[in-house]
Order: C-alpha cells, then structure tokens, then sequence
C-alpha cells in the first residue's frame, strides 16, 4: 500500500542510502539479514512501503544501488548490510564517470540506462499502488549529478503522475571535493529544477557545523553526517508508515510546500539533535522541538533562513503529544516571526502528527521549509560556474563525450532565472491594488 521505490546512485548516494537503510532497518525491527526482530505489530503493519516481504518472512528493502564503477558496491556487498538487498537490486558499470557530467548523463550513464529502468519497472510492477519514487545523490560528482538526473528525467517520461523526490547533496561553500564541481551541479540543478517535484538540499559543511556545535563531535565522519541525512529522509515518509493522528504523504507534501512548481527546493531540518547512541536523558517538550527546527543553526544546507522568508513549511512531529499544543507552538512562531514568512500566503504552515517517535526518543520534528534564502545556495554555485566557464576551462572534457556547449550556457541561464524567482518572491507584498482591482487603500503596503 503506497509504496516507494528508493535509488541510490553514485558513491555520495550510496553511502547515504546504506545509512539510511539501517536507520529505517532499526525503525520496523529488521535486522542486517531481513529478520523481524521487532517488538511491537505496528512495525510490520505498513512495512510494505520500503520493504518488499519474500518468502518465510525475511524482509527486502525495494531499493535499486547504482553507480559507474563497482568499488562502492563491492564495499555495500561486504558490509553488515549487504545480505539485505536482491542481488539484483545492485547495478554498476565498470569504468567510473570521473566527475564528468557528461559521462555520466550521456555516454557512459546512457550505457547502464536501460538495465536501470528495468530494475526500476521491475520494482514498480510488484507494487500495490506505487506513491512515488525517492532519488539520493550529490550533485558535485558525475555519476550522482549526471546519470541521477538522467534516470530522473526517464522515470518522469515513464511515471508522469507519481510523486518523484530527490534527497541532493549540493556543493558546500568552503569545502570542494573535486574542481570541476560547479560545472556539475548546475548542469544537474538545471534537470532538477524540470524532473523533480521535491529536492532537499543537503549540504556537508552544514551538516559538520551541526555535528561540530550541536552535537560536540570533535571528529565527524561521514558516517555521522550520513546519519544525520537518513533521520530527516525517515522522517519525511513517518505519516506513510504509522499511524498518526494528522497524516501526510509525499503529495500531501508536495501539495502543500510547492508554491509555484519551479521553487521545490527545501531546506530540511531535524529536532531534537542527538549523536549516534547517545541517549537522551532531558525532557523533551513541543516548545524545545519546535524552537529548535526554526533555529537557523539547525538547517541542513549552507544558507540562513533569516536572510531569506518562508513561502511554505511543513512539521512532522513524532511521539505523543497533544495536537493542540502543536498548533499553539507553531502558531506562536509565527506570530512572533511574522516577518519571516511571506504574508500572501496566510496559513502556510503544514503539520503531520505521528504517534511512533524514532528509536530511542520519546519524541522527534522533521523540519522542511521552502525558504527564498535557497538561492543564496545557487547564486555561490553559478558564480563559481560562470567564473571558470567565462575562460571555458575544463569544458573540452564535456564537449568530448558529445555534449553541446550551449547547454552550458542554457543551464546558467536557468539558474540565473530560479534565483530571480525566489528574490521576487521574497520582496513580493500581499497585494497591490492595481494588480487587484481594489479601491486604493486595501492593498497592503
């Protein structure tokens, strides 16, 4: 019953992903080998949105890993968790992409295509009535950035009316892993801002910051960082997979946070912030929650919230907990930030109550704002881009794998107009009389 398929590709994706599947392993009680091992029926009741059931009761994530060279598969295979998957589930090439956008969306990612949207279908047809699909990759590599919007573009073509979700590492501001990563990540926001309803932004500096403030971790790993990302993305899916009273699907999501259908990017967030195997010892209240998903310095990308205003928000609560007193808190927010959420859209905050908090809380808060700051994020992006695209360094590399180098200059030209969606938005008022036809004096300054 409104399943999600879940593709992991690139090594970002894949290391992402495989956290993610013990995250949610630990959550419905299914251990590294398929086994229930849970402790409660409400584990197994809507365990078929991530899991398929084969037979004598072992438990199979629908989850498809791909990537352009086999090392990061191979590592996944020999982990703990590398009995969990089909083995047909893991598809690779054996060459790489070599940070190369264009390897990865045209030549060498259009090889691997076809045996993709195979497992894809093939996942899709055994399900009961298939919600949508839920992509993880970074957009600074060329497998991740470049077959990842390919296959986004594809399952769009082949699954027009299903919800699709991308979880997208974005290039940090300060940290770069590889050079060329400007190129990449606009040319992949650029499929993004067509292909996909939902992206949220992940970013590595922000989520070290967390580890490093919130959390006091002298030394995060990726692994921390990971698991960060995998709290949020469960958290996303809760009112898919127990019981709640106020419910929401990812088209409830998408629905209610999507403004205008190119803003889809948001910012995510998660509350209250603790380290792996730390248990908590406080209280925890819906006023600490909700204080803290709206602190700034909980926000998982690298751009301020307060720079920018909400257009949408959505807060999924866990755990029990009064409904009233979630409505109170928020609205409190509001009332005592007005400011920071655009007036022209009154109510625009949307809430889901769960009643299963995650392992090891008495409660939790996913965060997920659509904030006119994001484009704080593509502004640093595309200056970078059009820094080294201005000398055309580096570009022989795409044109080589029979790229255009117009659609360097289209993808830029794309990003400029996102950003300039989202200021417009930002200063936008409620409502200017002209526009509307009042009498002067109605519209609000």
């Amino acid at each position: 019953m409104r399943e999600i398929v879940h593709i992991q590709i690139g090594q970002c994706g894949n290391q992402i992903g495989s956290k993610f599947w013990e995250v949610i392993g630990e959550e419905h009680g299914i251990d590294p080998t398929g086994n229930y091992h849970g402790d409660s029926a409400l584990q197994l009741e809507r365990i078929s949105v991530y899991y398929n059931e084969a037979h004598s009761k072992k438990y199979v994530p629908r989850a498809i890993l791909v990537d352009l060279e086999p090392g990061t598969m191979d590592s996944i295979r020999s982990s703990k968790l590398g009995a969990l998957f089909q083995p047909d589930s893991f598809v690779h090439g054996t060459s790489g992409a070599g940070n190369n956008w264009a390897k990865g969306h045209y030549t060498e990612g259009a090889e691997l295509l076809e045996s993709v949207l195979d497992a894809v279908r093939a996942q899709s047809e055994s399900c009961d009535c298939l919600q949508g699909f839920q992509l993880v990759h970074s957009l600074g590599g060329g497998t991740g950035s470049g077959m990842g919007t390919r296959l986004l573009g594809k399952i769009r073509e082949e699954f027009p009316d299903r919800v699709l979700n991308s979880f997208s590492v974005m290039p940090s501001p300060k940290v770069s892993d590889t050079v060329v990563e400007p190129y990449n990540a606009v040319l992949a926001a650029h499929q993004l801002v067509h292909n996909a309803d939902a992206c949220f932004c992940i970013d590595n500096e922000a989520l070290y910051d967390i580890c490093v403030r919130t959390l006091r971790l002298a030394t995060p790993t990726y692994g921390d960082l990971n698991h960060l990302v995998s709290l949020t993305m469960s958290g996303v899916t809760t009112s898919l997979r127990f019981p709640g009273q106020l419910n929401a699907d990812l088209r409830k999501l998408a629905v209610n946070m999507v403004p205008f259908p190119r803003l889809h990017f948001f910012l995510p967030g998660f509350a209250p912030l603790t380290a792996r195997g730390s248990q908590q010892y406080r209280a925890l209240s819906v006023a600490e929650l909700t204080q803290q998903m709206f602190d700034a310095r909980n926000t998982m990308a690298a751009c301020d919230p307060r720079r920018g205003r909400y257009l949408t928000v959505a807060c999924i609560f866990r755990g029990k907990m009064s409904t009233r007193e979630v409505d109170e808190q928020l609205l409190a927010v509001q009332t005592r930030h007005s400011g920071c959420f655009v007036e022209w859209i009154p109510n625009n905050v949307k809430v889901a109550v769960c009643d299963i908090p995650p392992r090891g809380l008495s409660m939790a808060a996913t965060f997920i704002g659509n904030n006119t700051a994001i484009q704080e994020l593509f502004t640093r992006v595309s200056e970078h881009f059009s820094a080294m695209f201005r000398r055309r360094a580096f570009v022989h590399w795409y044109t080589s794998e029979g790229m255009d180098i117009g659609e360097f200059g289209e993808a830029e030209a794309d990003i400029h107009d996102l950003v300039s969606e989202y200021q417009q938005f930002q200063d936008a008022a409620a409502c200017t009389e002209a526009s509307e036809g009042h009498s002067a004096g109605q519209g609000l300054p």
